[in-house]
Formats: C-alpha cells, sequence, structure tokens
C-alpha cells in the first residue's frame, strides 16, 4: 500500500516539506547575514553555528525523547513549530553575532525536540513494514528535492526581496507546518513500563539504544557517513574552486551530483531491500562510499584534474550514503517497545548527530590545515573503519525473537493479563474460587488487587513476576534491561 493513501502521512509529508524549504532559505540567508555582520570572519560564524546545532541535538534530543511518553504529541509537535516561526520571525531584527548565536541554538533545541517524536509517529501510521520503507525513501527524496530547490529558490527570491526575508518565508513554513499536523489525529502513545525523573528517562533512551547490537553497529554507519557527508559539504567548494579551477555554478553541480545520486538510490531502495536485507545493503552503501573517497585521493595524488571523475565519486558517495543510513529508522523501529519508540528515535538523533560534529571538526581542519587529498584519505578511511566496526557490531544472524530466561521479581507497571507474565487471579475475589486462588498463588502471586481473571485491559499495582524462560521479539526494555549473549541467558 502507497504511504500517500494515508490522509495522515500525507499530511506529516507536506508538513516535512515546507519545513525543510524553508530551513533550507534561512541556510542561505544566515550565510548572507553572518558575512554582512562578520565580513571576513563569516565563515567562522558559521561553523561556530554548526558546532551549537550539533550541541543542541546532542543535549536536548535525549530530554525530548526520554519524556515524549508524557506529552499530548500533537500538541507539542505544534507548539514546537510556533515556537521556531517566532524564533525565525527575530533573525531580521538581530545586529549582534550573539544575538545569531543565542537564536540558532534556540529553533535548533526546538528541531531537535521535534524530529524525534514525528519519526517515531510515522511508524505507528505506517504500520505495515513495507509502507514504512517506502514512507523513509520519500523522506529521503524531500531531503535531496530540498537540497536542490533551496538554493534555487532563494536565488529567484533574492532577485525580489532582500535575504531578510528569506526569513520570513521560513517563519510562514513552520507555521504552515503546524497548520499540517493539527489537521491529523495523531496516534495516542503507547503505554510504557518506564517510571522516574527526567534523568531517569533521559538516560533511557540512549541506554537501551547502546545494549542493542543492532543499532550499536547502526550507530557505527552514522558514523561512516557523516565522515562521507561532512567531506561533501565542507570540502566540495574548496575542489570546485581551488582544485578544479570551476565558479560557483560548479559547485551546486556537484551538491547537484551528490544529491542525484541519493535520490536514485532512495527510489531503487524499496524494491531491493527486502531482497538483499538491511544489513548487506547498508554495508555495500558504505564501502561503496568510503570507496569513492579513497578514489579521490589516489586520482589527486595521479595529479588527475577530471571534472568528471569528480562528479562521477560525487554520484556514488550520494547513492552509497543514502543506501547506508536510510534504512536505519527499519532498525530502530524494530528495536523498540511500542511506548519507547520515541525515545529510541531520540537516542538516533542525537548519538548520530554526534559523530556529524566530530566528523565536521576532523574533515574541515584537515581540509584547511593540509592538502585536500590528506582530507580524501581521512574521509575514506574513517568511513571504512566505520563500516568494519559496523560489521563487528552487528551480528550477521541478526534474529528478532530470542530465547532467555527471568528470575522472579517484584515491580509495578502498567499490564494486562493477555501474556504469561500477567496470567495472576487477585486474592479479593468471591470465596467460592478461594482454593483455586490458593493454588494459582503459589504459582503467580498474591498483590492485593481485584478484578475478574478475564479482564484484559491495562492497570497499574504492584505484582510478582514468577521465574520463566521464553522466546518472544527481544527489545530492551524495563523488563529486560541486558542483551542475552547465548540463548535461553538470564536477563
Amino acid at each position: 500500500m502507497s504511504p500517500f493513501s494515508i490522509s495522515a502521512f500525507r499530511h506529516l509529508f507536506a508538513a516535512q516539506i515546507t519545513s525543510l524549504i524553508g530551513t533550507g532559505l534561512t541556510t542561505v540567508a544566515l550565510s548572507l547575514l553572518a558575512f554582512d555582520l562578520a565580513g571576513a570572519d563569516a565563515g567562522r560564524v558559521l561553523g561556530s553555528i554548526l558546532v551549537l546545532k550539533m550541541v543542541g541535538y546532542l543535549v536536548i534530543a535525549p530530554i525530548a525523547g526520554g519524556m515524549a511518553h508524557l506529552l499530548p504529541r500533537r500538541t507539542w509537535l505544534v507548539g514546537l513549530d510556533i515556537l521556531r516561526a517566532a524564533i525565525v520571525l527575530c533573525l531580521p531584527f538581530v545586529d549582534q553575532i550573539w544575538q545569531i548565536f543565542v537564536l540558532v541554538f534556540v529553533v535548533n533545541a526546538a528541531s531537535a525536540a521535534f524530529t524525534p517524536v514525528f519519526q517515531a509517529i510515522i511508524p505507528e501510521i505506517l504500520e505495515d513494514e513495507k509502507s514504512y520503507t517506502k514512507g523513509l525513501s520519500y523522506a529521503r527524496l524531500a531531503y535531496d528535492l530540498e537540497n536542490l530547490i533551496s538554493p534555487a529558490l532563494a536565488a529567484a527570491l533574492l532577485f525580489v526581496w532582500s535575504f531578510d526575508s528569506l526569513f520570513i518565508v521560513n517563519s510562514l513554513t513552520f507555521a504552515l507546518s503546524a497548520v499540517l499536523i493539527v489537521t491529523i489525529t495523531v496516534p495516542r502513545a503507547a503505554a510504557t513500563d518506564r517510571e522516574g525523573g527526567i534523568y531517569a528517562n533521559t538516560r533511557f533512551g540512549v541506554v537501551a539504544y547502546l545494549k542493542t547490537p543492532r543499532l550499536r553497529g547502526l550507530l557505527a554507519v552514522h558514523f561512516a557517513v557523516s565522515c562521507v557527508g561532512a567531506m561533501i559539504i565542507v570540502n566540495t567548494v574548496v575542489l570546485t574552486r581551488s582544485i578544479l579551477g570551476g565558479s560557483e555554478i560548479l559547485t551546486t553541480v556537484f551538491l547537484a551530483c551528490a544529491g542525484c545520486g541519493s535520490m536514485v538510490a532512495a527510489f531503487v531502495m524499496p524494491k531491493i531491500i527486502d531482497t538483499v536485507g538491511e544489513r548487506r545493503l547498508m554495508m555495500a552503501g558504505i564501502v561503496a562510499a568510503s570507496l569513492a573517497m579513497v578514489a579521490g585521493a589516489v586520482i589527486m595524488g595521479a595529479g588527475i584534474r577530471d571534472v568528471a571523475a569528480f562528479a562521477l565519486l560525487w554520484v556514488f558517495a550520494g547513492a552509497g550514503t543514502t543506501f547506508a543510513q536510510t534504512p536505519g529508522g527499519r532498525l530502530v523501529q524494530r528495536s523498540a517497545g511500542a511506548g519507547d519508540r520515541s525515545a529510541f528515535f531520540a537516542a538516533n538523533f542525537a548519538l548520530s548527530h554526534g559523530g556529524w560534529l566530530i566528523a565536521y571538526g576532523v574533515i574541515g581542519w584537515i581540509g584547511s590545515l593540509a592538502d585536500i587529498s590528506v582530507a580524501f584519505w581521512v574521509s575514506g578511511g574513517l568511513a571504512f573503519c566505520g563500516a568494519v566496526m559496523a560489521r563487528v557490531l552487528w551480528p550477521k544472524q541478526d534474529q528478532l525473537e530470542l530465547q532467555h530466561s527471568h528470575p522472579g521479581f517484584w515491580h509495578e507497571h502498567p499490564h494486562d493479563h493477555a501474556d504469561e507474565h500477567h496470567g495472576h487471579v487477585h486474592p479479593a475475589e468471591a470465596a467460592a474460587t478461594s482454593s483455586r486462588m490458593s493454588s494459582n498463588r503459589a504459582k503467580h502471586h498474591d498483590d492485593g488487587h481485584q478484578h475478574a481473571e478475564e479482564d484484559r485491559s491495562k492497570h497499574r499495582h504492584r505484582h510478582y513476576h514468577p521465574p520463566v524462560s521464553h522466546k518472544h521479539r527481544f527489545v530492551i526494555d524495563s523488563h529486560h534491561t541486558r542483551w542475552p549473549v547465548e540463548s535461553g541467558e538470564m536477563v
């Protein structure tokens, strides 16, 4: 089934596109504003803005994702869109560099709180995995199209308006995104077993993510992607202008080559992923991207300055990184309990951007302090190391259902009686059933709570889990605090 047959996805996708286009316009306007205020130091200002953006993602996303199960999600998303619209609307009036830093940090902090919750809602709307995979591909296409459309649209608008007007357009796109989200029914967040305050809930997503082997592999893939992506974002202008002797147009052409490769990969991915599987596809993608960087280093070392050769490498790098990172949403969705998706997506969002923070610093500094061929070698080498780490951390036999055992223990959390953990009876039942209760209590527990045994609704009270050995889809949650290394291991 096409994701676009579901009205909620259509509205969310439209909200994503409008926000992306507006953000792309603001990226152009920020560059011009930084030059207007800082002159020759504009590059340093923009670099500092990128660092602040990543810091905001790293700090805010885990907090928002950890607490998302307690929030009315539609109200949360709409409120953050309105906040972003208001903050961006302030940018045309700044006259000091520090004001840019403050406003950009706040708007990116709001984006860090918005994106993981938004991402967690998509698999709840697209419950069929094939539809969800198509949804991920369309989201990737939206990012790539934004990279192509926003600069062209910004150039067209600048013929008519000043660059300050681009901030106003971005504010309107966030407002439109809020209107689109208001028009849908967001599924109620599933119940979660988690208790505790902000710290415990923030820590849960990151810790649970890192305890899941396939997600540790995914994190290594994200790092590899960031090393190649940073090379494209930071050094394309250096390659095209200083090495190849081209103009600004050649810079945009190279970025378009990477975007086109990415779009082709996103288009064909749903057709091949079920045949080859996520692990093989993602490994092949990152190896292809890292080899493109190594090939660039070899070509540079050989003294070849062929524009077509480097443009082709950018196409391969764009396609490889998309094959590597786009299926990640499937892995996160598969690894989280229904009530914990926002926490897992927030951890994925924050930790992956940690890789970008490192890659921007390393690749950017090497590109400026050494020859760009060294930056090619470092980009390809680090990406290949990331691929090797992913292969080691992500088991080849990645089973969803695992045989494991539990000791007996007492605790309290929302539950029903539809599984073997919670098929218990309670001591205040009618006297006629007291003898049956006594025998059941020996097997299960006595918790002083009364309801009919056939009750399957969620309820909460302190209860006892008897020792059990069983097999089911395994995720890290309050019942399963570590990953079993061998079959039947106690968790």
